[in-house]
């Protein structure tokens, strides 16, 4: 069985959804995959709904400038206002290409192993209690144990 790794730097749709692509397709081949979620990132695993947490100012203006989880993912090209990412989740659609959401659980099914890096997550302000369930957190050390290990490492 292979390793691979996954950095995902960006909270952008269509970067993001590559990334689950490689990782989905890696899983589904038998391969041990680890996905290493940081900076705008990390904006993918947010849950949808505001959590109530105590936070500094500074960290409350990053929370609300920052989209929540997948769903609020845009394009990193062609967004155009919001209509360029309404018309590629419509083409997906109409040619039934799963969605964020949708491979994100499928990664966890095939045992995907999804990380907040925890440097990024004090730095943008975000805590445990705003992500997502079943995920693990971790430092940078954590991943490059796992890189070292791995015969594809990949930086999204």
């Amino acid at each position: 069985m292979a390793k691979n790794t996954l950095i995902v730097f960006s909270g952008d749709l269509d970067r993001a959804m590559a990334a689950m692509i490689i990782a989905n397709g890696s899983a589904a081949m038998g391969n041990e995959v680890t996905m290493f979620y940081t900076f705008w990132g990390l904006n993918l695993l947010r849950k949808p709904e505001k959590v109530k947490v105590e936070k500094t100012f500074m960290d409350k203006m990053f929370g609300r400038m920052m989209p929540r989880g997948p769903e609020k993912a845009k394009l990193s090209k062609m967004h155009m206002g919001g209509m360029g990412t309404r018309m590629m989740k419509n083409t997906m659609t109409k040619k039934n290409v799963q969605t964020l959401p949708q491979l994100m659980e499928s990664a966890q099914a095939l045992g995907v192993k999804m990380v907040a890096c925890t440097m990024s997550m004090d730095v943008m302000g975000i805590t445990k209690e705003e992500l997502i369930d079943d995920i693990e957190y971790a430092g940078v050390a954590s991943y490059l144990a796992e890189a070292d290990e791995g015969n594809v490492n990949l930086f999204v």
